[in-house]
């Protein structure tokens, strides 16, 4: 059933969320992940093979710990967002962003009218019936995320082009950006001093941050989010 958006709700408030791509389609690891005190887990269903009952089964795992769930799918896929979302993604991360028209693509694929063109389904999201069709349409547009990532040298130059009409909730960078400026395929540009590629909540432009193996530990006493805040709004990816 649709929850709140922590990851969203965290971003807005000027604080900092922790995630991590999990390739091994495993419901286990994704609870790990979840108790290891992450913010959220990116799914991978582009490089991954994953049967639609598996991602439902990784959502639920997700779920369980309090974990927010993205979901990455495969390149101009709109069918894919659709059954991710169906499945109870709380946002959508679309690889190989390099022009506005692919995240235009998305936004018609996951936002219901007017914002976009998603066919509503009575499943997981609505809670079966249980939540108000009218309310459920709202609430879905409000809290699922666009995220962008930016895997080529296209998509770091139309940058301000892809975000300035709106309708992105979070951009990651790639931990190599395709054809490599350093001139060797499969190399970051990111100096080798410890540093990662970062994300953040838009318009503040992609940056690099430092990497983020382990997340703030929770606090026996917290609700369930890190006990530690910073002043911005990156949310770290250890990818």
């Amino acid at each position: 059933m649709l929850r709140p958006n922590e990851v969203r709700h965290r971003l807005a408030a000027g604080e900092e969320a922790y995630g991590l791509f999990s390739t091994l389609p495993e419901p286990n690891m994704v609870e790990m992940i979840g108790c290891a005190g992450y913010d959220f887990v990116i799914l991978d269903t582009e490089h991954t093979l994953v049967d639609p009952q598996r991602l439902e089964n990784l959502i639920r795992a997700a779920e369980t710990t309090g974990l927010t769930p993205f979901v990455r799918v495969p390149e101009a896929d709109p069918g894919a967002v659709l059954r991710a979302l169906d499945a109870g993604a709380m946002g959508i991360v679309v690889p190989h962003v390099r022009e506005r028209t692919d995240i235009d693509a998305t936004i018609r694929a996951a936002r219901y009218a007017p914002e976009g063109m998603r066919s509503l389904n009575g499943g997981r999201g609505p809670g079966f019936g249980l939540i108000d069709p009218a309310d459920y349409l709202r609430r879905a547009n409000e809290e699922i995320m666009i995220v962008a990532l930016i895997e080529d040298a296209e998509g770091v130059e139309a940058i301000d082009d892809i975000l300035s009409p709106g309708g992105v909730d979070l951009v990651l960078r790639a931990p190599a950006i395709s054809p490599s400026p350093t001139g060797c395929p499969g190399r970051s540009a990111t100096p080798a001093s410890g540093k990662r590629s970062g994300a953040s909540a838009p318009p503040a432009p992609a940056t690099r941050c430092p990497s983020a193996p382990c997340p703030p530990r929770r606090s026996a006493a917290s609700s369930g989010a890190p006990t530690a805040s910073g002043p911005s709004s990156w949310a770290r990816t250890a990818i």
